[in-house]
């Protein structure tokens, strides 16, 4: 998995019970900040420096909250994306503290830092610069976290769709599905058990790496792992770049009814929401290629 760390001082927040955050300090605290049901205080270094307030001089917004206030006044910021989490990530961030971002953290992170202006002109290498090169650099570069983030998205709506996280996604995606198999690598996929000659048991392995020949449906495990909207618009997307056969669609709905639908493989549907399954079932129908008869033989 693909990570970033930003920043290099130790972390100085502490808690005080089960709500206050604080950054340890032996100046006075002038600023709370509550997010949902913690509350946030930072320190003023400069009273007089407006520049080198740490969450100030990075955050527009919080400027602009901040300009209606008085000393020792509390801002409410409840309905920034990501909660305290996502906030605590920004804050660390202003005030240099080491912060790790991954696949698993870095959609919280890009909303919460859009919902504070985060913006280039409010300060160069901002934090929403330094996510965006992440994501264009190394997520969007990876089979694996691009799907982690794909399903990662759904907590962050609208935002990870007006910010075009799950755009960038899909196709990041769908491109690497549709890659010629004669140039995917194995570690591509994560799901799949490693070939013998990975794992040292292939009788014919003389130690030396050699070229393995990867299956066109290679990718069709991993996308089980998304729910049916999510799988619905990679699929959808897939079929649009018109470099995917048929039958291999045909495959990997397969592989997903397999997965998802309890019973598909004997030909019922056995317990569970029945609507729910109605559902999986009338969506991988829709997605089953043109000329779907000659295609429903895939499924039997």
């Amino acid at each position: 998995m693909k990570f970033m760390k930003l920043g290099s001082k130790p972390d100085q927040f502490q808690t005080d019970g089960d709500t206050i955050r604080y950054v340890a300090t032996e100046l006075a605290t002038d600023l709370v900040i509550t997010v949902g049901m913690s509350s946030f205080m930072s320190t003023r270094y400069n009273r007089l420096t407006l520049e080198k307030f740490p969450l100030l001089s990075k955050s527009s917004q919080l400027q602009k909250l901040v300009a209606g206030t008085s000393d020792n006044d509390e801002i409410d910021i409840h309905d920034i994306p990501g909660g305290p989490a996502a906030f605590e990530i920004c804050a660390k961030f202003c005030y240099g503290m080491v912060v790790t971002l991954n696949a698993y953290n870095v959609v919280a992170a890009r909303c919460a830092a859009e919902y504070l202006e985060m913006f280039e002109t409010v300060e160069k290498g901002n934090l929403i610069y330094k996510i965006d090169v992440f994501l264009t650099s190394s997520i969007f570069r990876s089979w694996k976290d691009s799907i982690i983030v794909l399903q990662t998205t759904k907590s962050f709506l609208p935002w990870s769709e007006e910010l075009k996280i799950v755009s960038h996604c899909l196709d990041s995606i769908a491109t690497k599905a549709s890659t010629d198999p004669s140039k995917v690598d194995w570690s591509y996929t994560y799901n799949r058990d490693k070939l013998p000659s990975e794992n040292g048991h292939d009788p014919h392995w003389n130690g030396m790496k050699k070229q393995q020949t990867v299956p066109q449906d290679w990718w069709v495990e991993d996308l089980c792992d998304l729910q049916i909207d999510l799988y619905k618009r990679v699929i959808t997307t897939i079929k649009a770049k018109g470099r995917m056969p048929a039958d291999v669609i045909g495959e990997s709905l397969k592989a997903y009814a397999l997965r998802r639908i309890p019973g598909f493989s004997k030909g019922s549907i056995q317990g569970g929401d029945l609507l729910k399954y109605r559902f999986l079932v009338d969506t991988i129908t829709w997605l089953l290629p043109e000329r779907k008869v000659l295609y429903l033989a895939v499924f039997c």
